[in-house]
């Protein structure tokens, strides 16, 4: 059996799976309006808001875009705040839809800095929008968006602030309320325990007045629209039911288990994953302090190549974790978010202990 250890897709709880091969309904009718409203209500216990969770088709990077295209216009001015792969890619959608961004970047490994942030705000804007990442994955970073979003409101009390959480949110805290963040977005795929292919976005006040006078195309990730028909407990095209299905079932165990319990949870699972990475002489690429609670980033003995050691994890003991997304860095990703136990992770220990053992 396959140990996926891979920050997303994650492994599926057993009620997931059976809840997603259930038999296909009439998305226009009642059942599936209590399906989407029971979900979507269960979602903003853990977006911790009061605003709509809308639920897209599309992976996450979709409701990256559609956060882009609803609230901005050719030639806004926007900060993009990045210490990775991940920050890199919120930088270039709002690139490729014509904004004036300035680029803010993090040593890879670092978490973003809210001073610097601070500066950067006094001494290089007004900015329309600040567009950050929450958590990290390609680097294991946990950046402090209360911290930041606080930054940045002392300087520019109107500037949108949106933040990808795809692989933080359902894993750890992120209240969108109460640290005044004007767009939070997520994806199925990550602590969520659902299959890929819904991304949820949620928009404050602030951003759903930019949208009304935001002149970048729209149209699939129409937000408004979707907002519309969420009135009525549908979405505009047609949703990924299945997907819908096991979501509904993961919320229904995340909301019963409770969101602090969650978060402790996940918390638990990573603490656990650097003591056994510690013991065996591996090191945290993440800045200590910023720790994600849901992927770690290792670095081997210099003997090691992270290919061969994956590709080793892979073959011999059906193990997958994760390689990088940029070449310069040489880490191997462990996920724990989601459907992850101590035993899953003390597989993988085990398995790396034998590898590193041998001769390279």
């Amino acid at each position: 059996m396959i140990n996926l250890r891979i920050p997303g897709p994650t492994p599926l709880p057993p009620d997931v799976q059976m809840a997603v091969g259930q038999q296909m309904i009439n998305h226009r009718g009642a059942e599936f309006g209590a399906l989407l409203a029971e979900t979507t209500a269960w979602l903003k216990v853990f977006f911790e808001t009061q605003q709509e969770v809308l639920v897209l088709t599309s992976s996450g990077t979709g409701a990256m875009e559609a956060s882009v295209a609803n609230t901005l216009s050719p030639g806004d001015r926007v900060l993009a705040i990045s210490c990775g792969s991940f920050g890199d890619r919120f930088d270039e959608i709002a690139r490729a839809y014509r904004a004036d961004v300035t680029s803010l970047k993090f040593a890879p490994g670092r978490a973003v800095d809210p001073a610097v942030v601070r500066e950067a705000v006094e001494t290089q804007g007004p900015f329309k929008a600040a567009v950050l990442t929450h958590n990290e994955t390609s680097t294991g970073v946990l950046n402090d968006v209360q911290a930041i979003a606080a930054s940045i409101r002392s300087a520019s009390p109107e500037t949108l602030i949106m933040v990808d959480s795809i692989s933080g949110l359902g894993g750890t805290r992120l209240q969108m309320d109460a640290w005044d963040v004007d767009v939070v977005l997520t994806g199925s795929q990550k602590a969520w325990m659902a299959p890929p292919g819904l991304a949820m976005i949620a928009l404050s006040n602030r951003a759903w007045r930019t949208y009304e006078t935001a002149q970048n195309p729209r149209y699939y990730f129409d937000l408004g629209l979707a907002r519309q028909y969420a009135a009525r407990h549908q979405t505009p095209s047609t949703p990924a039911v299945s997907t819908l299905y096991g979501l509904h079932a993961s919320l229904q165990r995340m909301v019963a288990e409770g969101i602090e319990a969650v978060a402790a949870r996940h918390e638990a699972l990573a603490s656990h994953c650097r003591a056994c990475a510690l013991t065996l002489g591996l090191g945290l690429y993440a800045e200590a302090g910023h720790y994600s609670p849901t992927v770690t980033a290792l670095t081997l003995p210099a003997a090691h190549k992270p290919s061969d050691v994956l590709n080793a994890l892979a073959e011999r003991y059906a193990i997958h974790c994760g390689s990088t997304k940029d070449p310069s860095v040489g880490v191997i990703r462990i996920g724990h978010m989601g459907y992850c136990s101590i035993a899953d992770l003390d597989a993988v220990f085990v398995a790396l202990g034998e590898i590193l053992s041998s001769t390279p």
